[in-house]
């Protein structure tokens, strides 16, 4: 579980980043959940649009994507933002110190 501090800093590393994955019709899907686990274990952090045609609401993708102990950071308008550690992680996030 994410502090409120640690959230802080994920929302400002999140401001520079697009957009990697978009939620269309086709709705929430093993392959999607694939693709977003994927980015996740290299990237820690990722931001999510979920596209006017899709009926799937945030609410429901953040229920989702926590299936997999996902954690959500933040939701703006209808992009979501999402984190999870991994210990194989290109550039590892790290939390500033207290």
């Amino acid at each position: 579980m994410l502090t409120t501090k640690q959230k802080v800093y994920l929302r400002s590393l999140a401001q520079g980043i697009k957009p990697v994955v978009q939620i269309g019709k086709e709705g929430l899907s093993d392959n999607l959940m694939e693709t977003v686990l994927n980015y996740l274990k290299k990237h820690e952090l990722i931001k999510i649009s979920i596209l006017q045609n899709s009926y799937v609401t945030k609410e429901e993708a953040i229920e989702f994507f926590n299936q997999e102990e996902i954690e959500f950071v933040q939701s703006i308008g209808r992009q979501i933002i999402l984190y999870k550690q991994s210990d194989d992680a290109i550039d590892p996030i790290k939390f500033p110190k207290k």
